[in-house]
């Protein structure tokens, strides 16, 4: 998904800034070890101070800025196509699609016998829920027991359903 798209292009900014700033610390430190100390007027270094005073925060401006681009572009709502709401229940999910005639379901988890050769153990359901390509898609979910997570990894999507509360996500496939 898109999202998703923007979370590894962020993440890879983050990892570059990181990298870099570990390289350098690991490079002073051994150039500290291995040489010997000869400069004695280290202690008036005003513009060493500046700089390391003023970089470290050019760099959190930098890292912070697609973070929180990021973080608007995930909680953006935009006119979704239809709407599903999920709930989470002890063993299983229950699923409405409440614009298309209240269609509701029950998608629970199969039990070890009866998986196929390539299934994935906790992982195949008996009712998979059926999303469109290229439409936006609001998920209102929510659990009628205890805390759950409702996530799909590779749109970028993970929200906690809490009893009482109802949250919201909106996702292009």
């Amino acid at each position: 998904s898109p999202i998703m798209e923007e979370l590894i292009t962020f993440h890879d900014h983050a990892f570059m800034a990181m990298s870099l700033i570990s390289f350098l610390v690991l490079y002073a430190l051994l150039s500290t070890l291995t040489t010997k100390l000869t400069n004695t007027n280290i202690t008036d270094a005003q513009e060493m101070e500046t700089i390391w005073t003023i970089l470290p925060a050019i760099i959190l401006i930098l890292i912070a800025l697609p973070s929180l681009r990021v973080l608007y572009l995930t909680d953006e709502v935009n006119d979704p196509s239809f709407t599903i709401k999920s709930i989470g229940h002890q063993w299983y999910w229950t699923y409405e699609y409440t614009d298309y005639g209240g269609l509701i379901f029950n998608s629970y988890m199969l039990p070890p016998l009866f998986l196929n050769p390539g299934d994935l153990r906790l992982l195949e359901v008996d009712n998979r829920v059926v999303l469109p390509i290229e439409a936006p898609v609001r998920m209102m979910i929510t659990s009628q027991d205890v805390l759950h997570s409702w996530t799909i990894p590779t749109l970028g999507l993970k929200t906690d359903a809490v009893p009482g509360r109802l949250n919201q996500t909106v996702f292009t496939a």
